[in-house]
């Protein structure tokens, strides 16, 4: 007699929650609409990338993610953003607890000047009152050895953090981030200002650091959107005013088989 024939069906695995989530998310400066009813959801672990021509709205929407829009004399936001299901613009909310949790790190490298590289890597913890009873030593060669800059500057860290290279200071931003252990990291044009070597550097740590954080990450390279993200979100300036999403879904999806025509013109180079 033979076996019988097994119909169990396979375990499809669920996909896992976002760790960040806008729905309906809209932001002004004064009167000026910047991004109209964005609708996003941001996956743990991985690397999504915003694209886009300019004044579509891509840097607007990184900062609502980690309410830095907020800080802008005029500026508001409608809608909502979800951060492990809780909504970051909720009245209770601490926004310097989300700012926390969600770093950032700038177009233009900004270490301060007048501090030690040293300093630097731990500025963001002094200004949370974090740093009272840790240890500050380990602190900073972690979190420079997770931005692959210990070795460089393991010898001179009480030298100024305005004395290294553009591409170790932005490097050392992203140390000062990770400093204060948030969860999400948001990346606004990291190597726009940076020389293809440095560029590369950054690449390479945003690979590394994706084991740990999930990271979003703004650039005008679409060369580099494609090598450094999982996902990538279109977005466009519309006739009605502010940018709009208008796609979004895997990298190799949006830049090989895009399922909008303008997303299509864009990666293309038909306008942008």
């Amino acid at each position: 007699m033979q076996d019988a024939v097994s119909l169990e069906l396979p375990r499809i695995s669920q996909p896992p929650a976002p760790t960040l989530q806008t729905k309906h998310l809209s932001a002004w400066y004064g009167s000026r609409l910047a991004i109209r009813d964005i609708n996003l959801s941001i996956l743990p672990n991985k690397v999504t990338a915003i694209i886009g021509p300019s004044g579509c709205g891509k840097s607007t929407a990184l900062r609502c993610l980690n309410r830095m829009h907020e800080v802008i004399r005029g500026a508001r936001v409608e809608g909502r953003v979800l951060f492990d299901e809780e909504d970051i613009y909720a009245p209770e909310i601490d926004p310097v607890r989300v700012r926390r949790r969600i770093g950032m790190v700038f177009q233009k490298p900004n270490p301060f000047p007048m501090m030690s590289i040293y300093d630097n890597v731990i500025a963001g913890l002094k200004l949370t009152r974090e740093a009272k009873g840790v240890d500050l030593d380990a602190i900073v060669e972690r979190s420079l050895q997770a931005a692959a800059l210990w070795d460089e500057v393991k010898d001179k860290l009480h030298q100024s953090g305005a004395s290294l290279s553009g591409g170790q200071q932005q490097r050392l931003c992203i140390a000062r981030a990770l400093a204060i252990e948030p969860e999400v990291l948001l990346m606004d044009e990291p190597c726009s200002a940076l020389d293809p070597i440095a560029t590369f550097k950054i690449e390479e740590l945003i690979q590394t650091l994706k084991s740990q954080y999930t990271i979003v990450i703004v650039t005008h390279n679409m060369q580099q959107a494609s090598r450094v993200s999982s996902f990538t979100a279109f977005f466009l300036a519309s006739d009605r005013q502010g940018g709009e999403l208008i796609e979004y879904g895997p990298t190799e999806q949006i830049f090989t088989n895009p399922r909008d025509r303008r997303t299509e013109d864009y990666i293309t180079g038909r306008f942008g």
